[in-house]
């Protein structure tokens, strides 16, 4: 499924269970260079392993801290399948529903400031959809409100696989839902959610979408790299690794390339193109509290149970995934209890996970998207597991 998030990658994992400019300069620490070549014999040991299977050629990471350690950014492969220039610490991706947090971040600042509540209905602000007037905003975030997802549906599927480079407006990826019954409010993940989301930014803010991205979160933070297409810089697609597709719900596009800008069917709910130095900008600003009054960090961060649907104040083992307001909490087999989410396009996954009693952000991007058996949620178990005995080995031995 695109745009897919950690839930099923990460979850379904848990029951089976190139140096970048940051450490590229001659006074890097002996261990960041020890940590960057462990970690680079990790990802082209993933793309030895896994490439083919899943037909991807390239694999990016990027580790930060939230002290004054160095920044790690490590690559292995090639831009394209079977050749193509290396792949390097300025590449762009499609990261997929990461874009959800931005949706959600945006609609929290509105509410801080007094032009709409999250519990305000969407027969307020939305009232040409009157079968879902009862769906709080809160619902759509929190993917409770049991309406749809366009991209589970047969009429979109083969459309977009007829012609990946079709504009779709939002009036028309509403159409594939449209008239389809409103299932129970119970935990269920669609991205026809985060449309309906991005209608409301613009209505409550008189603005565009696009607008109030780079004014309320790109321009502050300095994400340079960070576009929603078509408004971005030229040079854009030339940085981007080609994307593959390996899902069998596009028979026609089966381990072959698709556009690399051609992202108006995820929108709001998924369609940002990044650099994981931008990503991993974001993510501390989005965890650390950087973008929203107290009152809406906490209520982005409320969790409810991807297994029970109930409102949760944690993970736990028995009950390992949370569902925010755009956000994921889980329970990692390796990593421990982390915040994260796994984005994918039709092209692209891109994972960060974030390590709230560290700081530290682990980001990891692919140029192919899998149906089913994703394993970079494993490479990121593989990471961590390799930076912690990194730093076990830098401790100082006591005699």
């Amino acid at each position: 499924m695109a745009l897919a998030t950690v839930t099923a990658a990460i979850v379904s994992g848990m029951m089976v269970s190139g140096c970048g400019p940051d450490v590229a300069n001659a006074e890097v620490e002996p261990s960041v260079r020890s940590a960057t070549a462990s970690l680079r014999s990790d990802l082209e040991k993933y793309l030895d392993a896994q490439g083919t299977k899943d037909h991807f050629s390239a694999v990016s990471l990027r580790v930060t801290y939230a002290d004054q350690r160095p920044d790690i950014s490590v690559d292995a492969g090639t831009s394209r399948y079977g050749g193509g220039r290396p792949v390097n610490s300025k590449a762009l991706w499609q990261i997929g529903s990461n874009t959800k947090a931005f949706t959600s971040v945006l609609l929290l600042q509105l509410e801080a400031e007094g032009k709409l509540s999250i519990r305000d209905k969407l027969g307020k602000w939305l009232p040409q959809y009157p079968a879902w007037r009862d769906v709080t905003i809160k619902q759509l975030l929190s993917m409770t409100s049991g309406i749809p997802s366009y991209t589970e549906q047969n009429a979109f599927l083969k459309d977009f696989d007829a012609n990946p480079s079709t504009r779709f407006t939002l009036e028309r990826l509403m159409s594939y839902v449209e008239g389809l019954p409103l299932g129970p409010a119970k935990y269920e993940y669609s991205n026809t959610n985060y449309l309906l989301a991005q209608m409301i930014v613009e209505r409550a803010s008189h603005d565009t979408y696009h607008e109030r991205l780079a004014e309320r979160i790109i321009e502050p933070l300095g994400m340079n790299d960070t576009c929603l297409p078509p408004d971005c810089p030229p040079d854009t697609a030339s940085r981007m690794p080609t994307p593959y597709s390996t899902h069998s719900v596009l028979p026609k596009h089966l381990n072959k390339s698709l556009p690399r800008l051609r992202l108006s069917w995820a929108q709001g709910a998924g369609g940002l193109v990044s650099s994981l130095r931008d990503m991993t900008a974001w993510d501390r600003a989005l965890y650390s509290g950087r973008l929203l009054p107290s009152a809406e960090q906490r209520e982005l961060e409320s969790l409810v149970s991807a297994k029970t649907s109930k409102p949760i104040k944690s993970v736990t083992a028995d009950d390992p995934m949370g569902f925010g307001l755009g956000v994921v909490k889980l329970v990692h087999p390796v990593a421990g209890t982390v915040w994260a989410y796994e984005g994918a396009t039709y092209g692209n996954r891109v994972l960060h996970m974030y390590f709230p009693k560290t700081g530290m952000i682990i980001a990891i991007a692919v140029n192919s998207a899998v149906g089913e058996g994703d394993t970079l949620p494993d490479l990121a178990g593989t990471v961590y597991k390799t930076l912690s005995a990194q730093k076990a080995q830098a401790l100082p031995r006591h005699q």
